[in-house]
């Protein structure tokens, strides 16, 4: 029977146990998206608190891409040595760290990348400002971004690559018939809307080897009306599994004002941890990779319920680390009362004017002296 406190292979990377640090925008990059020292000291925060794998917040592998201020990117080779700087001092504290790659599509901003957002249709009235269907063209050089991130990520040393396909950003839209009303190939069936992810897992793949680690996070279902759902997301967690993926995470839900639904408030107790856990056991009998589960677990008994029953093979946790990022070494150490963090998403207010996010629920001297010196 698995435990979480146990070692993991996922292809040739060995991880210390089954945590992981689901990728959650920080807002400490610069606003070129260049790595900060603010940055590198949070994630090295992550690594000493025992985390087994820290996937970073949404690199953005090009401008047009941008959804988020002080976002990550990835998109040119000079940011290559910043990223270096991080993966290193995330290996010099024992941690494990792979980079995820995103484009926003419909959800980039638009005063940030300075023109209309990228679409794979026109959904006309659906959004204040226009978006701009794009042409094969587009979605050609778009694969090659990603391939081009990941060339980069593994220049800088990171352990691996993430894809993320999950939440309503570009290749999620083109997943979901909710945002994808094209007419070509890209477009109509299930076998068409997801050939733009299988195309940037492929160049990703030739770009980087088949011995890079390659993940990709998805939705198991999107939860809106006429969005992707569980029986298309388990054909198309199959189609990347037959390309090579490595590992999967599940998630769930869209973007909705700035804000993902479903993104619950209030779990105060284990019946309302893990809201994505029937979807997972779904995918558990038909995938053979590993799984990665996220979606409100906040407590060890949970966690160890879901890796011991083979529910997944790993537990990701994002809101609770920002509070508690030694969460995971407080309950290795034997304190495992459930994390103090109360799911209000009031941590990410101070990201979106500059200050990087963190708990505002927990004053601490750290986060004082880190607003004073921004």
């Amino acid at each position: 029977m698995a435990t979480v406190f146990e070692e993991v292979r996922i292809h040739n990377v060995v991880l210390a146990n089954r945590f992981v640090r689901s990728a959650t925008w920080e807002g400490m990059a610069g606003k070129d998206g260049s790595v900060t020292p603010r940055l590198i000291d949070f994630l090295v925060n992550l690594a000493r608190g025992d985390i087994g794998l820290i996937i970073t917040g949404y690199a953005s592998i090009r401008k047009d891409g941008q959804s988020g201020p002080w976002q990550l990117g990835v998109d040119r080779d000079e940011l290559v040595p910043g990223l270096r700087g991080l993966a290193d001092a995330v290996h010099r504290n024992s941690g494990k760290i792979v980079l995820q790659l995103a484009h926003g599509g419909f959800f980039a901003m638009r005063k940030l990348i300075g023109q209309s957002p990228l679409a794979p249709s026109d959904l006309a009235g659906v959004a204040k400002s226009p978006r701009r269907a794009m042409t094969i063209r587009d979605i050609e050089d778009i694969v090659a971004a990603f391939a081009d991130g990941a060339r980069r990520a593994k220049e800088a040393g990171f352990d691996g690559v993430q894809i993320h396909a999950a939440h309503g950003y570009l290749l999620s839209q083109f997943l979901s018939p909710a945002f994808n009303h094209r007419s070509d190939r890209y477009g109509g069936d299930l076998e068409n809307r997801a050939r733009f992810l299988i195309e940037v897992l492929r160049a990703i793949r030739a770009s980087v080897g088949a011995d890079y680690l390659v993940l990709v996070k998805m939705n198991v279902r999107d939860f809106i009306e006429n969005g992707l759902e569980l029986d298309e997301s388990l054909h198309v967690a199959r189609m990347l599994v037959r390309e090579g993926i490595d590992a999967i995470e599940l998630s769930g839900g869209y973007l909705n004002g700035g804000k993902l639904n479903p993104s619950r408030f209030e779990i105060d107790s284990e019946e309302k941890e893990a809201y994505f856990r029937e979807e997972a056991k779904a995918f558990k009998k038909e995938i053979p990779v590993p799984l990665i589960l996220v979606g409100g677990i906040r407590s060890f008994a949970v966690a160890e319920q879901l890796v011991s029953e083979g529910v997944t093979d790993l537990v990701s946790l994002s809101r609770p680390l920002i509070r508690e990022p030694n969460l995971i070494k407080r309950w290795k150490e034997g304190n495992i009362a459930r994390a103090k963090c109360i799911s209000c998403n009031r941590c990410f207010s101070p990201g979106v004017t500059g200050r990087g996010i963190y708990c505002v629920d927990e004053k601490r001297p750290s986060v004082a002296a880190a607003q004073a010196a921004s």
